[in-house]
């Protein structure tokens, strides 16, 4: 066992029994629903749910993800969370902005991504980017242009004060920005990366280097 599957371990624990409750419309920015039909044991399909809810944020700030069997609560985790199931197991991990992975890793073969309710927001930008393929590209396309400029100015705006730092200075010199933005602008900048984070949270997209420092 990895260090990573012990953690994981020791964030798992038994579910109570509860039935799963039916995704309302009004938790469309509070909730996360995936779907997961497995073979099981004897050969009879088994419905798997992960249920997380995005804003009940518990112990320390720590998101719970919650497993359901044909209905009912079998275990929850903290976040990230690794799921035993029927051949492998589920991954459920968050970023700032919704759910960067939910994926089926079985023993063997490629891991895949659990279907998202299609009543859920990450449903309806699936729906959406089925029927409207085009326009759904353009919009992840430029989701990502909004990270790469966001990230890029910031960073070139950062590297000026941080060079005046006299032990910085004294090592590397100092460096001074070409581009000094007002700060509507770089408000402006900001909502975008949010937002942008947000779309391709919707489509369980992250980079670490270009989700992570866009938030």
């Amino acid at each position: 066992m990895t260090w990573k599957q012990w953690a994981a371990s020791k964030r798992l624990k038994p579910g109570d029994g509860r039935e799963l409750q039916r995704f309302r419309w009004w938790q469309l920015p509070l909730r996360s629903l995936f779907w997961l039909r497995l073979s099981g044991a004897g050969g009879q399909f088994r419905l798997h749910a992960v249920d997380v809810r995005h804003w009940a944020r518990l112990d320390n700030s720590r998101i719970r993800a919650h497993l359901f069997l044909d209905g009912r609560h079998v275990a929850e985790s903290k976040l990230p969370a690794v799921f035993p199931v029927d051949g492998g197991v589920i991954e459920v991990a968050m970023s700032n902005y919704g759910v960067r992975r939910c994926h089926y890793r079985p023993s063997g073969g490629q891991p895949r991504q659990l279907t998202p309710d299609p009543a859920s927001a990450e449903g309806r930008r699936a729906r959406f980017g089925a029927r409207h393929p085009d326009l759904s590209r353009a919009i992840g396309i430029g989701s990502v242009l909004l990270l790469v400029i966001g990230v890029g100015l910031n960073l070139l705006q950062l590297a000026e004060p941080v060079s005046q730092i006299p032990p910085v200075a004294q090592r590397v010199g100092t460096f001074e920005s070409p581009m000094h933005l007002p700060i509507w602008l770089n408000l402006v900048l900001g909502v975008g990366a949010v937002l942008a984070g947000m779309e391709r949270a919707l489509r369980l997209r992250y980079s670490s280097l270009l989700d992570a420092a866009g938030h």
